[in-house]
């Protein structure tokens, strides 16, 4: 088995935010294969991303991104527990992800409980609209479904990533929960485009 260096734990707490401890047990359990000890922290982590939601996020960056010659321009506030994980690439990496996710995507709120009840109702009448003259278990089945994908286009931790389509943004989130071992936290974001206002 190759010795485990100082170094070789440096650099994979740097380049994972994960912590020391963790960083050695990673590179032990793979033979010091640095993508190996990687894959390594991020199924441990997994695990460990559920426990750690409800930590408090005092520390975190605001991040932007802007687009399309500048027509574009985006703002996110993603939280972390610490200053050190703040400035990691992973996390650096995902607030730059989430920003440019925005830009593309153009959500209107972070999750599902942000949205209105109004605003879910009024869908709720139009899919009942839609399905009328079919089945009661039909219609609840399909407003689940088709509230599903509103959801999904319209909150941020439900669209899937724009850099591989087959993970949502909660996925991500959570695959770096579990690869930093803190919890992330994604607060807010604002995107503005050329030309329009808040009305529009």
């Amino acid at each position: 088995m190759a010795d485990i260096t100082a170094a070789m734990v440096k650099e994979l707490r740097d380049k994972s935010g994960a912590g020391m401890m963790d960083c050695k047990k990673a590179l032990a359990a793979t033979g010091g294969v640095f993508e190996k000890a990687i894959d390594e922290l991020r199924k441990k982590g997994l695990a460990a991303a559920q426990k750690k939601s409800s930590r408090t996020t005092r520390e975190g960056a605001i991040d932007s991104y802007i687009h399309a010659g500048g027509k574009i321009g985006v703002l996110v506030e993603v939280g972390v527990e610490t200053d050190f994980v703040a400035r990691s690439e992973p996390f650096r990496e995902f607030t730059h992800d989430l920003a440019m996710q925005v830009a593309a995507s153009n959500p209107l709120w972070v999750r599902r409980d942000e949205v209105p009840d109004e605003v879910v109702e009024r869908e709720k009448a139009i899919y009942r609209e839609q399905a009328k003259g079919k089945p009661d278990n039909v219609v609840e089945k399909m407003l689940d479904g088709k509230l599903n994908k509103f959801f999904q286009e319209v909150c941020l931790v439900d669209q899937p990533f724009v850099k591989d389509p087959d993970r949502t943004i909660e996925q991500l989130r959570t695959d770096l929960v579990g690869v930093i071992g803190e919890n992330v936290e994604v607060r807010r974001f604002v995107r503005f485009q050329l030309g329009e206002t808040a009305e529009d």
